[in-house]
């Protein structure tokens, strides 16, 4: 929330909202655009707390176009995406999908498969139109992104390193490596001869993909399931 408070040209006084609105928002503008922030209420996550975000604001405020919504994943890196740690990715539609996949909600069929069926349909064609534009950028080495870090870096020198790409190098380690002592929040003790091989990157300088996103109300750290889904969708 507050990286994106940054990011406004001007803030807004607060409106008033509906009584079950609970709520707390952000009012501002770019450039000609008026804009709502708002966020998940502290230690929750999913997609029913996220569906009770955007039903309350919609209530609040009814003249609302567009919804963008902002937030942090894990990666599905494989042999033709790199992704990795600090990156960035927009949701892209493919032939079969629009963009979004809720992975965990579908049919438990007969002998334990699973008939995946949460998708959200394609998104307005303006936002399509925009997402073209941005790839093209991106392809003839435009990176605006870049210029809105140091944005953030200028206008709160003093949280720039809380709202920075991490600078630590992103290890990845094999699927099926699991790391015993789950109480530890760092790998200082993971066994290095169990992580995947990877050329170096320049850390300052986040790269950008585009493909699916996949959307539960679980967070996943199963890397075999992650790599499962990623070779699914």
């Amino acid at each position: 929330m507050a990286a994106a408070q940054v990011l406004l040209d001007e803030i807004h006084q607060d409106l008033p909202v509906q009584p079950n609105d609970h709520n707390a928002y952000i009012l501002g503008s770019i450039g000609k655009h008026n804009v709502v922030i708002a966020c998940l209420p502290y230690g929750q996550y999913g997609i029913a707390s996220a569906t009770t975000v955007a039903m309350q604001l919609l209530s609040s405020f009814r003249s609302i176009r567009l919804g963008l919504m902002v937030g942090i994943g894990g990666g599905v890196p494989n042999e033709d995406v790199d992704i990795r740690l600090g990156d960035v990715v927009f949701s892209k539609p493919t032939n079969t999908h629009g963009g979004v996949v809720q992975f965990d909600y579908g049919k438990a069929l007969s002998g334990g498969e699973f008939q995946r069926t949460g998708m959200l349909s394609h998104p307005p064609q303006i936002l399509l139109t925009a997402l073209a534009k941005l790839q093209a950028n991106h392809i003839t080495g435009q990176r605006p992104f870049m210029k809105f870090l140091a944005e953030i870096e200028r206008k709160v020198p003093q949280q720039s390193s809380n709202l920075a790409r991490p600078s630590q190098e992103d290890v990845l380690y094999l699927a099926g490596y699991t790391y015993v002592d789950t109480s530890s929040k760092t790998c200082n003790g993971c066994d290095t001869t169990k992580t995947v091989p990877r050329p170096s990157r320049d850390p300052n300088q986040p790269m950008v993909h585009y493909g699916l996103i996949v959307s539960a109300n679980q967070v996943v750290k199963d890397s075999q399931l992650r790599d499962q889904l990623g070779h699914e969708l």
